[in-house]
């Protein structure tokens, strides 16, 4: 089984990061994990998107798909391609601070997330990504908040080690803000 999943903002929201997070922890749960990123040629402000694709087995290909089962919007300026391509029966984890869910294609499942109010309201206005990465482990869970919180201090550069208990912080945040939508992995009994 696989599960494929879109991100887009823009530079400096800590798309890439939250990419490489998911993945990480996704290893570290056991299953596969390939992803690439592209960005415009801004630090910010420019398109930042990415696409992970999750399985059970080895990925056998690059991550180029047609078409994704989640994805996560945090800024309307780039999120026309990713409405594309989300499956009809998706899951869709909306930043409503800057997307309108009216402007959204009718999916299986939104989950809204005030991500940059939250993330401004907790002093961190920076963690906008990682609030909506929350509520996607939240909502999908397909990976538990305890590897993501375990994992969140890997993935940082050295420089930026400092950083980890507020992306951790930021990742419970989130997590408190999105309920079960639509799970990712079959439950085995």
């Amino acid at each position: 089984m696989q599960r494929e999943v879109l991100l887009t903002g823009i530079g400096g929201q800590g798309i890439q990061l939250a990419t490489a997070l998911l993945a990480a922890a996704a290893v570290a749960e056991g299953r596969h994990a390939m992803y690439f990123g592209s960005y415009g040629g801004m630090m910010r402000g420019g398109n930042s998107d990415t696409t992970l694709v999750l399985g059970d087995d080895p990925i056998d290909s690059p991550p180029t798909i047609g078409s994704a089962w989640s994805a996560l919007v945090l800024h309307p300026a780039h999120a026309g391609g990713v409405y594309a391509r989300l499956h009809d029966d998706g899951l869709l984890v909306l930043n409503t601070s800057l997307c309108d869910p009216a402007d959204t294609p009718t999916i299986g499942r939104l989950v809204p997330i005030p991500a940059s109010e939250l993330a401004a309201s907790s002093g961190n206005a920076s963690a906008v990504t990682m609030i909506a990465l929350g509520a996607y482990a939240a909502a999908t869970a397909v990976v538990g908040l305890d590897t993501l919180l375990a994992t969140a201090a890997e993935v940082l550069p050295p420089y930026r080690t400092q950083h980890a208990e507020g992306i951790r912080s930021a990742l419970r945040v989130g997590h408190a803000h999105a309920g079960p939508a639509l799970r990712a992995w079959p439950v085995c009994a």
